[in-house]
C-alpha cells in the first residue's frame, strides 16, 4: 500500500477538490483520504493514520478506461451527430465541456455505444462495471446513461485535480491514485501517455466545432 501524505494539491480550502456525488463503498486500499493541516497543506493517502482524514474518493479497482489504447479509427461524423444532443445535455447538466466529452468519447469508443474493451469497459465512454454501479448506471450500452456517468466522473476528477485538465484526463484513463502516486504527473503507462495527448488534441479541435 502506498502512502501519498503531504502532497500539496492546493492551499485555499479544505474542500478545494472534494469529489461530489460519489456513492462511497466499504473501505478499500484504492480509496483516497484527505486531511488539510492548519497551514493549508493537503495530505492524501490510501492508508489513513491519525485523526482528521476524510474519504474523498472511492476508486474502482477496475479503472474506468481499463488503460485502453486510444481509438485510432477515422473520425465518426455520423456518431458525433447521432449523440450530439445527449452529449450537449450531459455537458450542461453536469457542468462539463461538451468539447471534452466529445474528445473522450472519440478516443474511447469512436461513438460506438456497443463498444466493449478486452477488460470489460463498455459503451461510449467505456465505463467499467464497478464505475457504472458507482454512478447508478444499470445498462452501460444506454447512450444517455453512459454519457451522463462519464460526465459526472470527469467533473469529479476535474474537481479533485483543481481543474487541471491534463491530470483529470490521465486519471480518467489510469485512475486518480496512479496520477497522485506519480506526483501529479501522467503515469508512465504507454496507454496513458498516448491517451492523454490524443484526448487533449481532440479537445482543442472540438473547441472550434462545438460551442
Amino acid at each position: 500500500m502506498i502512502s501519498m501524505s503531504n502532497h500539496r494539491l492546493c492551499s485555499t480550502s479544505a474542500r478545494c477538490f472534494l469529489v461530489g456525488g460519489l456513492a462511497f463503498a466499504p473501505l478499500a486500499d484504492a480509496d483516497i483520504f484527505m486531511r488539510v493541516d492548519e497551514d493549508g497543506v493537503v495530505n492524501l493517502t490510501n492508508v489513513p493514520s491519525g485523526p482528521g482524514f476524510e474519504r474523498i474518493l472511492t476508486e474502482p479497482v477496475e479503472r474506468i478506461a481499463a488503460r485502453n489504447e486510444p481509438s485510432q479509427e477515422p473520425p465518426n461524423g455520423k456518431g458525433r451527430a447521432r449523440f450530439g444532443n445527449a452529449i450537449a445535455a450531459a455537458a450542461q447538466q453536469h457542468g462539463v465541456s461538451g468539447a471534452l466529452l466529445h474528445a473522450v468519447i472519440e478516443a474511447e469508443s469512436n461513438y460506438n455505444p456497443n463498444a466493449v474493451s478486452p477488460k470489460g469497459a463498455v459503451g461510449l465512454m467505456q465505463l467499467m462495471p464497478t464505475t457504472a454501479r458507482q454512478y447508478g448506471v444499470a445498462d452501460s450500452r444506454d447512450p444517455a446513461a453512459n454519457i451522463a456517468a462519464g460526465a459526472r466522473y470527469l467533473k469529479d476528477l476535474l474537481a479533485m485535480f483543481n481543474n487541471d485538465l491534463t491530470m483529470a484526463v490521465a486519471a480518467y484513463n489510469a485512475g486518480p491514485q496512479s496520477v497522485i502516486r506519480n506526483g501529479n504527473a501522467i503515469p508512465p503507462y504507454r496507454e496513458t501517455q498516448r491517451y492523454v495527448p490524443r484526448v487533449l488534441s481532440l479537445y482543442q479541435r472540438n473547441q472550434t466545432l462545438i460551442r
